[in-house]
């Protein structure tokens, strides 16, 4: 089985709806996962956007979300799940806005993709006191089973 991941909200290549971005209500869209390999003993989910700030000349990926030990038995993240309802062992790193949590789409200009890549890993990592997203790599670097991917699009009105 191939380890996947998807979202009610929005298809894989599809416009993520406005309520996940700094146009509407900001908050985390609902994501599930499922094919975990065996030996999966945690999971990380990093959401970034690689054409900021513009598509037509990016300079930079733009981390929206770090999360790292969710329970691979968890199955799923609600919609604008609030950090006291992440699964138990779940932690939080820092965003490109310098805080835990997630922040949606803004782009500046023009349609940005944002990729939501799930990663399952064969150790429960150490506390790594809200890792930027180049901290968790570099933990999660040998220990990396399978990965998934969903992209979602987003263009301000």
């Amino acid at each position: 089985m191939t380890l996947t991941l998807s979202s009610s909200a929005f298809q894989d290549g599809a416009e993520i709806p406005a309520r996940h971005t700094c146009d509407g209500l900001d908050i985390s869209p609902p994501l599930a996962w499922a094919g975990l390999p065996p030996g999966a003993k945690s999971l990380a989910l990093i959401i970034d956007d690689p054409d900021a700030p513009d598509p037509a000349a990016p300079q930079m990926t733009w981390v929206h979300w770090v999360i790292y030990n969710l329970p691979p038995d968890s199955g799923a993240l609600q919609q604008g799940v609030a950090p006291h309802d992440l699964p138990h062992g779940t932690r939080q790193g820092r965003n490109d806005w310098h805080r835990t949590g997630y922040g949606g789409p803004c782009p500046p200009v023009g349609r940005h993709r944002y990729i939501h890549k799930l990663y399952a890993l064969d150790v429960v990592l150490p506390d790594l006191h809200s890792p930027d997203k180049a901290q968790l790599e570099n933990a999660m670097h040998g220990h990396v089973l399978a990965q998934a991917q969903l992209t979602g699009l987003y263009r301000r009105p």
